[in-house]
């Protein structure tokens, strides 16, 4: 596939339809995991423009972080610390309308309002979260959720 998007003004649903099949293209054919999480990265951020987009990975019993777009980040985060670490520990997807309200949010720039984290799931195990956020409160809802759960899901990790 072309490494150029196509992208699609309109409804959170129409843009995630338009996204999937492009994103589905980006990884076929490529076994290189840092590739693979760049490039949904890159389509992601592309495609919505937030604020920050990106994977940590299990490494070492704590969450490292990998590829991402947006300003510098935290690099190490602890199990059960933060959105992230609590998805990691919950094993589920978090939505949060405003990060200030979510108890030991670990603000990595002030500049983040509200977050979704996915965690990414091998074998039962979570083995790396995708983390993002934006600059307004209240941007993610189910429709983010089942969609990034399906592109986190295309990634062979």
């Amino acid at each position: 596939m072309s490494e150029d998007l196509t992208i699609l003004k309109g409804s959170k649903e129409e843009e995630y339809q338009s996204l999937l099949p492009q994103i589905k293209g980006l990884l076929t054919g490529e076994t290189d995991l840092v590739a693979n999480m760049a490039n949904v990265v890159a389509a992601l951020k592309e495609q919505f423009q937030w604020f920050w987009v990106g994977f940590y990975v299990v490494k070492n019993n704590e969450l490292v972080l990998a590829p991402f777009q947006g300003p510098v980040a935290c690099t190490r985060i602890q199990k059960n610390k933060g959105v992230c670490g609590t998805t990691w520990a919950r094993a589920e997807t978090l939505i949060v309308p405003d990060v200030e309200k979510f108890p030991g949010h670990i603000a990595c720039s002030s500049l983040s309002k509200s977050e979704i984290v996915i965690p990414v799931k091998r074998n039962g195990e979570v083995v790396a979260v995708l983390d993002v956020d934006s600059e307004a409160y209240n941007v993610f809802d189910d429709t983010d959720k089942r969609y990034l759960e399906e592109i986190v899901g295309l990634i062979n990790f």
